[in-house]
């Protein structure tokens, strides 16, 4: 019988292979339809994603993942940070099993980045992160790790990332080559430029402080006010266009993209 932990295991790894996007809608009835178990036990899942920061929950409107906003995708990039340039310099040395470990992770993602598997790609590249935390010999970490990997994997697409896939796989690599040279430091220099890089892609726009930036840009004076002509013009256009969505528009479900 599907359990809670299986549901929300499914989410994670759909959020990391980019299958959901930010602010996804995930339906109670849809997912309990789709994993053929009660809605109480899907509630418990998404409760539980709840409390680890990857889905949020609306009254009126349900269950959505994050849309995480600028100041708190910055947030999670530090602790990401933190976190695992922390398990670096922690780790006195890592065995022979554990490069071998990191080293087949590796082959799976370079396989990856011949085929056509998107999802695999991106998931490959996500769980090198958790990967290298498990071989470093934190599993508690390695947990935590797995949520921020699925948050910043939203905030890559809710942001636009241009980080290349081939890029980040060579800096895995890189990564892995000093850390069995047990060369610790130059491990951790590489981890902060990797983590830094994957970050500076995001189109994060700054808004200098100012709470309306985002409002005050939009209300700004046309620079061609409309005619009463052009005016009755684009008013049909927009009524028109509001009563047509187009595919991109509709709601993304799990049930759809798993």
């Amino acid at each position: 019988m599907t359990s809670a932990t299986d549901i929300s295991n499914r989410i994670i790894e759909a959020v990391m292979a980019q299958k959901l996007a930010p602010g996804a809608r995930l339906g109670e009835q849809q997912l309990a339809m789709l994993f053929d178990c009660s809605r109480t036990i899907v509630r418990e899942a998404l409760t539980h994603l709840a409390t680890r920061g990857i889905v949020t929950v609306s009254s009126r409107r349900g269950w959505y993942l994050i849309e995480p906003s600028p100041a708190e995708a910055r947030e999670a990039f530090e602790a990401r940070r933190v976190i695992e340039m922390g398990l670096i310099r922690c780790a006195t040395s890592v065995n022979k099993a554990a490069i071998r470990q990191l080293k087949a992770h590796l082959a799976k993602e370079k396989a990856a980045l011949k085929g056509n598997d998107v999802g695999l790609r991106s998931y490959l590249l996500g769980d090198f992160h958790v990967c290298l935390a498990e071989c470093l010999g934190n599993s508690l970490l390695a947990d935590t790790l797995r949520d921020f990997t699925a948050r910043t994997t939203l905030i890559a697409m809710l942001y636009q990332s241009s980080h290349d896939a081939a890029h980040s796989c060579a800096e895995h690599v890189e990564i892995v080559q000093a850390l069995e040279q047990n060369d610790h430091p130059q491990a951790e220099r590489l981890m902060q430029q990797h983590i830094g890089n994957v970050q500076a892609a995001l189109k994060l726009q700054s808004t200098s402080g100012d709470p309306l930036s985002e409002l005050r840009q939009a209300l700004q004076p046309l620079s061609n006010p409309p005619t009463k002509a052009d005016g009755v013009s684009r008013a049909q256009d927009l009524h028109t266009s509001s009563t047509k969505k187009s595919p991109k528009e509709t709601s993304t479900y799990l049930g759809a993209l798993l």
